[in-house]
C-alpha cells in the first residue's frame, strides 16, 4: 500500500516536471487550445536588457492636495499609453501620492516615448468657419486659444490669434485607430460616442465647406474641410503623418487626457550592453553557487545529499517554469530572490537529513528514521518558511506603495521560490528518498549516510 502510494506520487512528479520542462523551452510556442491564448516567455527587466526608467511627478504646487482617484487614473492612462506604444515588459507603478515610476525595457528612443506619456492629450474639434482655408492652413503647428475651459498656459498662445469655439473634445471618442487611405497615406480614424455623434452631425450638417480644425494640446495639427455632413459619428484625422506619428497620436487620443499634468523629474538610461553584461555575470554567479552547493550536499550527506541535489534541480526547473508562465519580469533583484529561495529548499533538506542521521544513530530502522526525521523537522521548516513569506508580503507591499520595483521583484521571486521549495523538500525529496532506500536497502549507514 505504501509503495503504491509512493509510485503514484512519483508518476505525478514526473508529469509535473515534464510540463515544467516544456514551459522552460526557449522557443516555447505557448498555449493555444480550447480558447486559451497564453504566451510562455521569459521577461527580463530594465537592468538586464537596457532601456529607460523615468520618474513622473504631478506638475502642481507642493501645497496642492492631489486626489487619490485622479492619481490612480493618471497611472492607468500612462500604463495604457505604454502598452499602446508596444514597449514589451514595461512597468508602470505609483510611488507615493504624487509620483509614478515608468520602466521601459529595451526602449531605443526614450525621449520620444516619454514625451507621449507626459502630454495631456487634450483633443478638440474647433470651429474655424470664420476664417478662410488658407488662413487655417497657416495656423498648423501653432498654438491657439479656444473657448474650452482647460485652456493652455498663456505664454503658449499667440496674442494675435482669435479665440475659436470648441465643438467637441476628445472625451467623446469611442474608438481610435491608424488606417491608410487610397493614396497610402496614414490617417487616424475615430468613432464618437452617441451623444457627441449627434452634436458632430448637427455641426457638420450646418457647416459644409467650412474648416473644422483638429487641435491637440492647443496646437493645430490638422485643418480638414467639411466636404459633407458626417452623421454616423465616424471620421479621420489626416495630416501627412508618418507611421510613427500616426501611431503616437492614436495612442494619445485612445487613452484620453491625463486628469493631472505630469512632469519628468528624473530619468535613468541603461545601455543594452550593460544589461547583457549584468545578465551574464548573474548567470555565472548563480551557476558557480549552484555547483558548489550540489557538491557539498553530495559529499557531506552522501545518498540523501544526492537525492536532495536531484530535488534542487527539479525545484529550479519548476520555479523557472512558474516565472515564465505567470509571467514575472526578472531583474537582478528578482534573480537574487530566486537564488535565495534555493537556500530555503536546502535548509529544509538539511534539517530533515540531520534528524534522519540522529534517528539512525539511536538504532532505529531506515524507514522509521525517515518517517520520524520528516515529522520532527517539519515544525522548524514550517515556521521558518512562514516567517520568510510574511517578510516577502511586507516587502511586496512596501515596493507596491512606494514604487520600489527592485524590492517588489525581489520579494515576489523569493516568495514564489519558497513555496516551490517546500514542495521540493517535502514531496519530491521524501518520495525519491523513500523509493531509493526501498530499492537499495542499505546496511552500512556510515557509507551511505556519512554518519
Amino acid at each position: 500500500m505504501r509503495r503504491n502510494r509512493q509510485l503514484r506520487m512519483l508518476i505525478l512528479i514526473i508529469a509535473i516536471v515534464a510540463v515544467a520542462i516544456w514551459f522552460d523551452l526557449p522557443n516555447n510556442p505557448g498555449i493555444h487550445v480550447f480558447g486559451i491564448d497564453k504566451a510562455i516567455e521569459t521577461r527580463l527587466g530594465l537592468d538586464l536588457v537596457g532601456g529607460v526608467q523615468a520618474l513622473l511627478e504631478a506638475d502642481l504646487p507642493e501645497d496642492v492636495d492631489i486626489d487619490t482617484e485622479a492619481m490612480n487614473t493618471a497611472r492607468t492612462i500612462v500604463e495604457n499609453r505604454v502598452n499602446g506604444l508596444g514597449v514589451s515588459e514595461a512597468v508602470v507603478q505609483q510611488a507615493g501620492d504624487r509620483r509614478i515610476v515608468v520602466e521601459l525595457p529595451g526602449e531605443t528612443d526614450p525621449e520620444k516615448a516619454l514625451s507621449i506619456l507626459r502630454q495631456t492629450g487634450l483633443l478638440e474639434f474647433v470651429d474655424m468657419s470664420d476664417i478662410s482655408v488658407d488662413q487655417a492652413i497657416a495656423l498648423v503647428g501653432t498654438k491657439i486659444e479656444t473657448d474650452f475651459a482647460q485652456g493652455s498656459e498663456a505664454g503658449d498662445v499667440l496674442e494675435d490669434v482669435p479665440v475659436f469655439p470648441t465643438v467637441i473634445t476628445g472625451t467623446g471618442l469611442e474608438n481610435v485607430g491608424v488606417t491608410t487611405n487610397q493614396a497610402g497615406e496614414y490617417e487616424v480614424a475615430f468613432e464618437l460616442k452617441p451623444e457627441e455623434a449627434v452634436t458632430f452631425a448637427d455641426y457638420t450638417t450646418n457647416n459644409v465647406g467650412s474648416v473644422l480644425a483638429i487641435i491637440l494640446d492647443k496646437e493645430v495639427i490638422s485643418v480638414p474641410t467639411i466636404n459633407s455632413a458626417i452623421t454616423d459619428g465616424q471620421g479621420v484625422i489626416s495630416g501627412s503623418f508618418t507611421p510613427e506619428e500616426a501611431n503616437a497620436l492614436a495612442v494619445q487620443l485612445r487613452y484620453g487626457s491625463l486628469p493631472i499634468p505630469l512632469k519628468i523629474v528624473e530619468t535613468r538610461t541603461i545601455g543594452p550592453s550593460l544589461g547583457q553584461d549584468s545578465l551574464q555575470k548573474s548567470a555565472l554567479a548563480g551557476g558557480v553557487g549552484f555547483t558548489i552547493v550540489i557538491l557539498f550536499m553530495a559529499l557531506y550527506y552522501r545518498l540523501p545529499g544526492i537525492i536532495a541535489d536531484v530535488a534542487i534541480v527539479i525545484y529550479a526547473i519548476l520555479a523557472f517554469a512558474l516565472f515564465r508562465y505567470i509571467p514575472i519580469t526578472l531583474t537582478l533583484a528578482g534573480i537574487a530572490g530566486f537564488l535565495l529561495s534555493t537556500g530555503s529548499a536546502l535548509d529544509a533538506n538539511i534539517l530533515i537529513f540531520e534528524r534522519l542521521k540522529e534517528e539512525l544513530r539511536s538504532g532505529r530502522t531506515i524507514q522509521q528514521s525517515v518517517d520520524i526525521g520528516w515529522r520532527r523537522a517539519w515544525p522548524s521548516i514550517r515556521d521558518s518558511n512562514i516567517a520568510t513569506l510574511i517578510t516577502c508580503t511586507i516587502l511586496f507591499w512596501f515596493g507596491s506603495q512606494f514604487g520600489a520595483t527592485i524590492v517588489k521583484g525581489f520579494s515576489l521571486t523569493l516568495g514564489l521560490g519558497v513555496l516551490v521549495s517546500l514542495f521540493s523538500a517535502i514531496v519530491i525529496s521524501r518520495t525519491l528518498l523513500s523509493l531509493v532506500l526501498e530499492w537499495l536497502k542499505p546496511t552500512n549507514y556510515a557509507r551511505w549516510f556519512g554518519i
